[in-house]
């Protein structure tokens, strides 16, 4: 590798940045107490934000960039914050791993796009004296600024703050910045970090005025025994000055808290710190405010602690994305991630992988969570070269660069109550740069444990970190010995069964799923070891786009021209690109929810699974239901049961005369700040069982049966039903003179492969398997068919089949049997034997067939009303339930398996008018206005066409969903595996 004598600037690790003032907290000072008690930095007169357009300039290299920039005519408009992609100046570029240039670090490529930002600003007078700052809360990548015309900085680390100290280079009045950001730089190769790659200034910038004699930098230290420590930096001239505190409560009080209101995620409880700094003559210089919480946050042994309990974190992962901006993410759109995060039972969050805006901190502190606050470095591309040559982590020369990301993430950050872990970065491999950060990180906060996944030997991290660890190795994490640990996973270090345990990443939420979050929760509530962890990851990234006739979808890698790519591995999160939920997080928030609910007898054990608070802000309530409808109803009211205790209850129900569902609902018993009053945060269900007599029988009409030729013909009154004899299947059912099918029912092995289908690790790479065995190619052989008429009102079809696909000696020998009675019913049973080298599991196991595109008003009696897959079912309760074809479906980035209603008793499919067809028998439907080839062949959701039909699956099983996508497939019991089975179905005409 050959370097120039002279590196540029922004190709050289060595250089993080130039004229660049120390890193400290992000607080804006005040004049005073009343205005620094606001919070709000626009109400200090010595604030001043540059956010808005500026004159906007791209070249293709930095060497074709202006050098002046006095004149800027016909210089376009950008927006500030922006990334200049999302703005027509080139494009989005998606990749997970790969760097999407060549490798030869420290250098670049030649063409890098280089944007010039030029605008005026004016400052007053009453800041002469003042030293005046120049703030980058957020730039892609690396850039030089000028003031003035007089270049007085440069810096690096694009999710990282740069202040410069401009004081000697504005005058009052009218002033001059430019910006030149360059796209690619030496930092690229520490931010490879599973993403959109986006350019330009994408945070805020501002001006702020700091008195000659100021407050640089403030540390808090508020522990939970109440003995607050504040450690201020001074600058200027400091003889005689004093600095004092004064801590108020909520209400403005002055406090000395011992013992102070502790905080949590559970209760956020925030005091204000004011810091004022004061002159020789006592007169106020400057007022500092903080946010201050009051928590202790420790390992002891194998227990990760805060406040002296092992609590659980309930997590996810977090990038900075927005489906119309990119990168920037406005204020509002934090406050309703965090919203939609607290109402889904969230209280973790790891800020994947870099520090976040730096107003997303003072929103978690207020709302409530535990962040794992990340530093801004993952080299993994570096992995496709043979022990990760070249990696910046293992390089001493890239030490000062790795060092310098890690020191101005904590301090920025330490004064944060929410964060409770510092993360040395994400997917880096390990090296002896990680150790220099960790010492680094421990001499700037000793109070906050390390974590980094990377550290499999644990040789720095103060916590044992894995991604998408199987459930099975959870289990032994929690409860095994080093040696077991080490057997089970084959590991290196030592010391494993005396470390907390966390998945910083796990269950990928990559469209459909994830499945098997039930397990793995119920492993983790079993020890104390286990620390919890983080779903990978919050929402979709995908862009939003419009076809050239205005339909909206969203974009992913390669939808740019963006050459490499990784396709849709980047819509793989719990929330769509415009935050709709999707099954997935109402599966979480089942999951996790803080109360459980256990029947013991004729009661009923409440357990709160809260970490600290008691149940009494929420409000029991509950309804007895039978045949979906509600026949009794109360509400008791919860008498407070501390965190992590239960109590035994009674239910004042009576018992219903037929079998019915008892269900519990624990809401809201006043607002918060999160959500209002009656909002449900946990529920439990349980069968009521009732012993019925059994009907009496019906009297069936006769009838007529006539076996002629390739068909028979069934018909009874006011129906009339025709079967195929050569291709077994039924030719036709009428009934009151309305046709019933469009196609007829037939085995169905294939579902449109989900992303956990077609990715997968190892064995559980299903789609391929799958695809290689043909399964989307089932042929139907007939090789028998007898009717009989076994009474004057009811007849009988046997058809044998051999089901199989092309190429292969596999398939299945299948019987059906069609029983036709006079009520107009037919019951299908269906048994198949399995032969030849079938697949390890199946997609799927039942009937499909295409109704009239009229019967698209369904209602059901089972799970629902959402989604549900045998391993993603628990958020769906069992009740009575109506949807359209249309609401049925879960529009997935990326087309695929969706929709089905599980554990159902069965459903119906009517007209308007109420006219169709009711299927009972089979557990598991879907409907959709797309046939599975549709599904399967289609890349996004404008590429379905809608039919004039409705595709109809029944299913007697499903196969699991997993997570293989990026982790381990369905559990083992969530398999479906080709074994003989045998189902039936009872399909009835309904009119009104």
């Amino acid at each position: 590798m050959k370097t120039p004598a002279t590196p540029n600037d922004w190709e050289n690790p060595a250089l993080p940045g130039r004229n660049r003032l120390a890193p400290r907290a992000f607080f804006t000072p005040y004049p005073d107490e009343t205005s620094a008690r606001t919070f709000d930095h626009t109400a200090s007169p010595w604030f001043k934000l540059l956010n808005g357009n500026w004159k906007f300039h791209l070249a293709p290299t930095p060497t074709e960039a202006p050098v002046t920039f006095a004149d800027t005519t016909g210089w376009a408009d950008i927006p500030v914050p922006s990334c200049w992609q999302m703005h027509g100046y080139g494009h989005p570029h998606y990749t997970n791993v790969q760097f999407p240039f060549p490798v030869d670090p420290p250098r670049v490529p030649t063409e890098n796009p280089t944007g010039t930002y030029v605008r005026d600003f004016s400052i007053g007078k009453d800041w002469d004296g003042m030293q005046i700052r120049l703030r980058f809360d957020g730039v892609d990548s690396a850039f030089h600024v000028w003031i003035n015309g007089k270049e007085i900085g440069f810096s690096k680390g694009s999710r990282l703050p740069s202040e410069f100290d401009i004081t000697k280079h504005v005058r009052a009045g009218n002033n001059q910045i430019a910006v030149r950001v360059v796209q690619w730089s030496d930092g690229s190769y520490m931010e490879d970090q599973d993403m959109w790659w986006l350019s330009g200034i994408f945070r805020d910038v501002c001006l702020i005025a700091m008195p000659a004699t100021h407050i640089a930098d403030i540390h808090v230290h508020a522990p939970a025994d109440g003995k607050l420590k504040v450690n201020t930096t001074l600058a200027g001239k400091t003889d005689g000055c004093k600095v004092t505190t004064k801590l108020l409560d909520h209400t403005g009080r002055i406090v000395k808290p011992q013992p102070p209101r502790l905080w949590s995620a559970e209760d956020p409880y925030l005091y204000t710190l004011l810091v004022t700094l004061k002159d020789a003559a006592d007169n106020v210089l400057e007022v500092v405010p903080q946010r201050v919480g009051f928590r202790t946050v420790e390992i002891k042994g194998d227990r990760f602690l805060v406040n002296g309990v092992a609590i659980k974190l309930k997590g996810v992962n977090r990038h900075e994305t927005h489906p119309d901006l990119g990168r920037v993410i406005p204020l509002e759109a934090m406050v309703k991630d965090l919203l939609l995060m607290k109402q889904h039972n969230i209280n973790a969050i790891r800020t994947s992988h870099y520090p976040n805006d730096p107003r997303f901190y003072d929103l978690c502190d207020y709302y409530g969570f535990y962040l794992i606050d990340e530093c801004d470095l993952e080299t993994h591309g570096f992995c496709y070269f043979e022990n990760w040559a070249g990696n910046p982590t293992a390089d001493p020369a890239w030490e000062t660069a790795c060092v310098d990301r890690m020191e101005r993430m904590v301090s920025r950050d330490r004064n944060h109550p929410c964060i409770v872990l510092w993360s040395l970065g994400n997917e880096a491999h390990f090296g002896c740069n990680h150790i220099a950060m960790a010492t680094r990180a421990r001499a700037l906060d000793p109070s906050r444990p390390i974590h980094y996944e990377g550290d499999y030997d644990l040789k720095t991290a103060d916590v044992f970190s894995q991604m998408y660890t199987h459930v099975n190795n959870v289990i032994t994490i929690g409860h095994g010995t080093d040696e077991e640990i080490i057997k089970k996973l084959n590991a290196k270090g030592t010391g494993y069964d005396g470390k907390p345990f966390v998945m910083c990443e796990y269950a990928h939420a990559m469209g459909n799923g994830p499945g098997g979050l039930l397990e793995y929760w119920d492993a983790i509530y079993n020890s104390d070891r286990l620390m919890g962890g983080f779903i990978w990851e919050w929402c979709d990234h995908g862009i939003r786009q419009h076809t050239a006739d205005g339909r909206e979808f969203f974009a992913y890698g390669g939808d740019f021209g963006d050459l490499p790519n990784d396709g849709n591995f980047v819509c793989d999160g719990l929330v769509f690109p415009d935050r709709q939920p999707s099954p997935g997080l109402t599966e979480y928030k089942k999951v996790i929810e803080p109360v459980k609910v256990e029947k013991v007898g004729d009661q009923f054990r409440i357990i709160n699974r809260y970490d600290f608070i008691s149940l009494d802000h929420l409000h029991l309530s509950w309804t007895v239901t039978v045949a979906g409808q509600v026949v009794q109803a109360g509400a008791i009211k919860l008498s407070a049961i501390p965190a992590r205790k239960s109590k035994l209850v009674a239910i004042p129900f009576d018992k219903p005369v037929a079998p019915g569902c008892l269900t519990l609902s624990f809401t809201l018993a006043s607002d918060t700040a999160w959500a209002k009053c009656g909002h449900e945060v946990a529920w439990a269900q349980f069968e009521l069982p009732v012993k019925v007599a059994a009907l009496p029988a019906q009297i069936v009409p006769p009838v007529a049966f006539n076996d002629a030729g390739n068909f028979i013909e069934v018909t009874g009154q006011n129906f009339q039903f025709k079967f195929d004899k050569v291709r077994a299947v039924i030719a036709g059912w009428k009934h009151a003179g309305v046709a019933l099918l469009r196609t007829p029912p037939r085995l169905n092995l294939w579902r449109a492969t989900t992303d956990n289908d077609r990715a997968g690790w190892g064995p559980s790479q299903y789609g391929k398997m799958w695809r290689d065995a043909k399964l989307d190619l089932l042929q139907h052989r007939t090789d028998g068919v007898i009717g009989e008429q076994l009474d004057a009102n009811t007849v009988r079809i046997t058809a044998k089949t051999r089901v199989a696909p092309p190429v292969t000696a596999m398939g299945f020998e299948c019987e059906y049997i069609y029983t036709i009675t006079g009520a107009g019913e037919i019951k299908i049973e269906v048994h198949g034997i399995p032969h030849g080298a079938l697949p390890a599991a199946l997609p799927r196991l039942g009937l499909q067939f295409a109704l009239p595109e009229a019967f698209d008003q369904v209602q059901w009696f089972g799970r629902g009303p959402g989604e549900a897959y045998r391993d993603t079912k628990q958020a769906q309760r069992f009740g009575l339930w109506k949807a359209t074809v249309d609401e049925l479906y879960t529009p997935y980035i990326y087309p695929q398996e969706n929709g089905n209603r599980t554990d159902v008793s069965w459903v119906r499919f009517a007209d308007i008018r109420g006219r169709g067809i009711c299927c009972a028998g089979l557990p598991n439907f879907s409907a959709h206005w797309f046939t599975t080839m549709d599904l399967e062949n289609a890349r996004h959701a404008t590429d379905l066409v809608k039919r004039d039909f409705i595709t109809v699956s029944l299913d007697h099983q499903h196969n699991g969903i997993g997570t293989a996508s990026c982790g381990p497939g369905p559990w083992d019991w969530h398999l479906l595996k080709p074994e003989e089975f045998r189902f039936s179905v009872c399909m009835q005409p309904v009119c009104p």
